[in-house]
């Protein structure tokens, strides 16, 4: 019996990765396999805490906390089955939160921080960090003085999802938060004075950190108190248990709603891509609702890595988002027919 693994990322403004799961799942359901797991996957970005809460099982709270520009916002975080905190900075300190009104250079994460804290407050002690989607490059300085800059023998994981350094911060992602030139040349002369600082009372050279630049410095402010940055995917997966479930697979699919080469490079499908094939799974497939040319490439000179596209099963583009279930399920009707009529 062919025993299938399905473990996306979210297609963003489509799916959610748990919705995208079970669109996967249904379709190799009806291609004929029926021992199908849904382990639904995220990078450290928005949808970590969904991801972590549909794989593991455990309960949601609200907390109300400062969010970015000052006014109080009410702040999901998640218990899992495990005991684990699970904090999203994006709820707290987002730039869906500004509704299009940012203020790049005043935007705080000192919610963040609030929403750490009150994790702290519950009696749990191991917390999970996800830091995409941030309004802020405050670098990390309103948590880090709203956690009176300690976090008090908590042992907390900064799930990253980019490799970006603390001094680039600015400059990488400022223009997607509103700034203009002079605010992000303001911004990293703001982050250059914080790593001294950082250093001066911490000790720690948050500019050596890979990834330390993630939501606008966060994850370096966060490590100058105590915290263990890792690669967001790693994080999520471990926490999963992913490599145990990859080790009795036959057939593994991923995706998520972009695929580019960046996708391939410590993200969620590149990620499963590797760990499969470390476990020597014998059939590996990525539904995706676009794939750019530069990433088919990529996947080309992996070897046997089948890719289907939602854009390539529509008319026009904008189907590829209203139908996104539909055709994820009917894609991996495609992927699973092979391998069911092969099954033992």
């Amino acid at each position: 019996m062919t025993r299938a693994i399905v473990c996306p990322d979210k297609f963003r403004g489509t799916l959610t990765a748990a919705e995208a799961a079970a669109a996967m799942a249904r379709g190799l359901r009806r291609g004929g396999i029926d021992d199908v797991r849904e382990i639904p996957l995220a990078d450290g970005g928005e949808g970590t805490l969904e991801a972590l809460l549909s794989a593991s099982g455990g309960s949601l709270r609200v907390e109300r906390v400062t969010g970015p520009l000052g006014a109080a916002v009410d702040a999901r975080w998640a218990v899992l089955a495990g005991g684990v905190g699970v904090v999203e900075m994006a709820r707290a300190s987002g730039l869906a939160l500004v509704e299009g009104r940012n203020d790049p250079l005043g935007a705080s994460t000192k919610g963040t921080g609030e929403l750490i804290a009150a994790v702290a407050r519950s009696g749990i002690r191991r917390i999970i960090v996800g830091v995409g989607g941030s309004a802020t490059t405050d670098g990390g300085l309103g948590a880090v003085e709203a956690l009176g800059w300690s976090l008090q023998g908590l042992d907390v994981t900064v799930a990253c999802d980019v490799t970006t350094r603390f001094l680039d911060a600015a400059r990488t992602y400022g223009p997607q938060k509103g700034a203009g030139d002079a605010e992000i040349a303001l911004l990293t002369r703001r982050l250059d004075r914080l790593a001294q600082q950082y250093a001066e009372r911490t000790g720690v050279d948050v500019t050596d950190l890979e990834g330390g630049g993630a939501a606008g410095g966060l994850a370096g402010g966060l490590a100058a108190i105590g915290a263990t940055l890792e690669r967001g995917f790693e994080v999520v997966a471990r926490a999963v248990g992913l490599d145990d479930a990859l080790a009795s697979a036959d057939l593994v699919v991923t995706g998520e709603g972009r695929l580019d080469t960046t996708s391939l490079a410590g993200k969620v499908v590149g990620g499963v891509l590797d760990w499969a094939t470390g476990e020597g799974v014998g059939h590996l497939a990525v539904v995706a609702g676009q794939v750019t040319r530069d990433a088919r490439a990529a996947l080309s000179r992996r070897g046997t890595v089948q890719v289907l596209a939602l854009t390539d099963r529509v008319w026009s583009s904008g189907e590829a988002f209203t139908r996104a279930s539909l055709l994820v399920e009917e894609a991996c009707i495609e992927v699973a027919r092979p391998t069911a009529s092969t099954a033992p």
